[in-house]
């Protein structure tokens, strides 16, 4: 039987308690959603989305790293924006992690509302 693991770290924003930062099961690791919140001070960056969707992969990356990931290892991506308009800022700071053959299947979408009012939520599937 597989087993699951929970991954967690105090360099990323804690999870509340009715999910994990992470779950490793079998060869991947699945990453919850992360806001753009700055893990010292427990708030949302200011500022552009871009800075939000950088904290977004800068805290998912941590995420990763602790699971014994990476980045370069990511599959699958999703994003979640509360407006379309923030899809070519995004992308500009997505690139910067995603950036090596083969690059992640992706899908980003517009919502309507998103945890403590953000504008962009992105989380993702990667191996070990």
């Amino acid at each position: 039987m597989v087993q699951k693991e929970a991954v967690l770290t105090d360099k990323a924003p804690l999870p509340l308690p009715i999910f994990s930062q992470a779950i490793k099961c079998g060869p991947m690791v699945y990453c919850s959603g992360s806001v753009g919140m700055n893990p010292s001070t427990n708030t949302l960056i200011e500022g552009e989305v871009g800075a939000r969707a950088e904290q977004c992969l800068k805290n998912l990356s941590i995420i990763l790293e602790e699971a014994g990931s990476s980045p370069d290892k990511v599959v699958k991506v999703n994003i979640f924006l509360t407006n379309m308009e923030s899809f070519a800022p995004v992308n500009m700071v997505y690139e910067k992690y995603f950036n090596k053959e083969p690059k992640p299947c992706r899908t980003c979408v517009a919502v309507f509302q998103l945890p403590l009012s953000t504008d962009v939520e992105i989380e993702c599937v990667a191996h070990l």
